[in-house]
C-alpha cells in the first residue's frame, strides 16, 4: 500500500475510527468492561466515548482495553503511526514520526513503544529450526576513553538470541549474557520439544536435550553441511542491525527488548499485505496496557 492509497483509504477520523472498529469488533461492538454484546448503545456523535454499555453504564471506545486507552492523539495519526512503523523494514525513529505526524517528540516515542505490543506473540516453533545469537552496538575502540571496558574486558553491546523456522516465522529476544542457561531457556521456551534444531559451534549448544541438533562450524568457514546452516537467521541479524545503526543510531539496554520484538514480528509477517499486517496488529494490542510510567521508571 502507498502513502496515497492509505489516505484514500483513511480521509478522516470517522474512517479510521471505523475501521478499529470492524477490526476489533467484527460482529459489532463489545463492552470491553463487562464483555456484554447484547445491550450496547450508541451515543451522539462528536463524544469521544461513542458507546454505552447498558448492563455495566459505561461509556467506552475502541481505544478503551487496548494499548490507545486515555490517549489523547486522534485514531487516524495512529493509523498512519502503525502504516510507517509496518512498511518500514529497518523501523522509523521518534524524530521521524513526530515530523510525519506533527505531535511532540515525546508523544511519538511514546507511540512507537506501544505499537511495539502489538508485535509480541508467544507461540513457539516447531518443525526445523535455526538458532543463533548476535552482539549489536558500537565498537568499544569509539568509546570514550573513561567508559571503555578494554578490547579484552567485557563487551558492553547488547545480546540477542534468535530462532527462525524454515517457514519464515521468527522469535528473537534481548538477553542478559549468552550462557548455556540463557540461550537454552530461550530454545526450550521458543522450541517445542522434538524439533530439530541447526546451530553454529557455539558450546552452549553442545547438548540440547529433547530436540535433534545439527550444527556448522563457523571457525572453520564451514557454512552449509547438508541441511545444517544459520543462514535465514545470518540475514535477519543484518536486518537488524542496519535498523540499529541507520534508523536508531542506538537505543539503551531497558528498551532495546522491544526494538527486537518489533524487527522479529515485521519479518515474521512480511508474506502478508499492509493492511493486513496492520489488522494484525490492531487486534494483538487489545487486552494490552503500558503506561508512561512503566517504561520510564
Amino acid at each position: 500500500m502507498t502513502v496515497m492509497e492509505l489516505f484514500d483509504r483513511f480521509p478522516d477520523e470517522q474512517s479510521a475510527r471505523e475501521w478499529f472498529e470492524e477490526t476489533r469488533w467484527p460482529d459489532g461492538p463489545i463492552c470491553p468492561r463487562c464483555d456484554s454484546g447484547e445491550r450496547v448503545s450508541q451515543v451522539r456523535s462528536g463524544k469521544p466515548l461513542p458507546w454505552r454499555c447498558l448492563d455495566c453504564k459505561k461509556f467506552f471506545s475502541v481505544k478503551v482495553g487496548t494499548v490507545m486507552e486515555q490517549s489523547p492523539l486522534p485514531l487516524r495519526k495512529w493509523v498512519v503511526g502503525v502504516y510507517l512503523m509496518t512498511a518500514s523494514l529497518k523501523g522509523v525513529s521518534s524524530m521521524k514520526l513526530h515530523r510525519d505526524l506533527g505531535i511532540t517528540q515525546k508523544s511519538a516515542w511514546f507511540m512507537t513503544q506501544r505499537i511495539r505490543e502489538g508485535w509480541m506473540t508467544g507461540q513457539p516453533l516447531d518443525g526445523e529450526v535455526e538458532v543463533d545469537e548476535t552482539y549489536i552496538g558500537g565498537k568499544e575502540r569509539n568509546r570514550h576513553p573513561s567508559r571503555r571496558r578494554g578490547i579484552r574486558g567485557p563487551s558492553s553491546k547488547a545480546i540477542v538470541v534468535g530462532a527462525r523456522s524454515r517457514d519464515g516465522e521468527i522469535r528473537a529476544q534481548h538477553v542478559a549474557g549468552a550462557t548455556r542457561r540463557n540461550l537454552l531457556g530461550f530454545v526450550t521456551r521458543n522450541v517445542t520439544q522434538g524439533s530439530t534444531i541447526y546451530t553454529d559451534e557455539h558450546r552452549a549448544y553442545r547438548q540440547m536435550p529433547g530436540y535433534r541438533h545439527y550444527s556448522v562450524n563457523h571457525s572453520t568457514a564451514e557454512y552449509v553441511n547438508g541441511q545444517a546452516h544459520v543462514n535465514g537467521m545470518e540475514s535477519f541479524w543484518a536486518m537488524l542491525k542496519r535498523g540499529y545503526h541507520g534508523t536508531f543510531h542506538h537505543v539503551s539496554q531497558k528498551h532495546f527488548g522491544r526494538h527486537v520484538t518489533e524487527f522479529a514480528g515485521r519479518q515474521s509477517r512480511r508474506d502478508l499485505g499492509t493492511m493486513a499486517q496492520m489488522a494484525l496488529i490492531a487486534r494483538t494490542m487489545v487486552g494490552r496496557r503500558l503506561t508512561y510510567r512503566q517504561l520510564t521508571r
